[in-house]
């Protein structure tokens, strides 16, 4: 097939999604590989954009975890973890706030104007967006997320921006700024929007029922099956809370939960608009 046949039918196919998903709401959580490397970068900014002209509502929710650790290391500060959660004392406190709501927000909200979007960027405090208290005393500044304002984000999608959100929240227990998770933060955006879709972009390719062989992809996981897929095993360490996110989102009435490889060149493209999924989607069971 010669590849303007090719392309015809590509756009043919997207059609069909692109009438779907028209006016609907899509939270991308952004994260991971595809933010460091440049080329990555790239595709996921045109994949939004792309996206966002087609009349699909789409919020960016992004994290930032090597460039606070880079700028930590800066000032020769030392990253701790606990249980998987970098602790967050005040300096990493303002180190966080700083890089993301400073540096990484601004830098995805620029490049995405200079690609032909037309994006802004918020932060949790904004607008009291994020509210939260503090999650564990051991973990130092690391909030739960107690309330979410969303129509700071609102007013943004109905102006035509696509907003960029970085996951600090604000404090309703004290005076002070709290580091949240950004999968956490993205579902329950996702949730007080009412969006059709949540996008969780990783380093894997979704849930492998073999996690070193990745043509064991389970490309569609309803949420009953999640607590036999942690017991077996096939649900562990890190995918643990990122699945609970997804679970607890699809119970807060979000229609579909997707896990994407964001080293696929495009993979939101792919996934939505095209035939062929590529990651792991997660949804309710189908009521009989």
């Amino acid at each position: 097939m010669s590849s303007h046949a090719q392309q015809a039918r590509t756009l043919v196919e997207a059609l069909p999604y692109i009438q779907k998903f028209t006016g609907k709401t899509i939270v991308v959580k952004y994260g991971g590989n595809a933010m460091i490397s440049e080329d990555l970068r790239k595709a996921v900014m045109s994949d939004i954009i792309l996206l966002s002209l087609v009349g699909i509502r789409v919020v960016v929710v992004h994290g930032g975890g090597p460039e606070i650790s880079d700028m930590l290391k800066k000032i020769g500060h030392q990253s701790r973890f606990v249980d998987g959660l970098r602790y967050t004392d005040e300096v990493t406190m303002d180190i966080v706030q700083s890089v993301l709501c400073g540096k990484v927000n601004k830098n995805l909200v620029a490049q995405l104007n200079r690609l032909g979007g037309q994006a802004i960027g918020l932060c949790g405090m904004d607008g009291r967006l994020f509210q939260a208290e503090c999650l564990d005393e051991k973990y130092g500044l690391v909030g739960r997320i107690v309330g979410v304002n969303p129509e700071p984000v609102e007013n943004a999608l109905l102006t035509g921006y696509i907003p960029v959100i970085s996951t600090v929240a604000q404090g309703v227990d004290a005076e002070t700024a709290y580091n949240i998770n950004a999968d956490t933060a993205a579902a329950k955006l996702a949730e007080a929007l009412h969006a059709e879709k949540l996008i969780l972009l990783t380093d894997v390719r979704g849930l492998l029922r073999d996690p070193k062989d990745e043509e064991t992809l389970i490309h569609v996981v309803h949420t009953y099956e999640v607590p036999a897929l942690i017991t077996q095993g096939v649900i562990s360490g890190g995918m643990i809370p990122k699945m609970q996110c997804c679970v607890d989102a699809i119970a807060g009435g979000v229609e579909r939960v997707h896990i994407l490889d964001g080293r696929i060149p495009h993979s939101i493209l792919i996934e939505l608009l095209s035939d062929r999924g590529i990651g792991t989607m997660l949804k309710k069971e189908e009521s009989v």
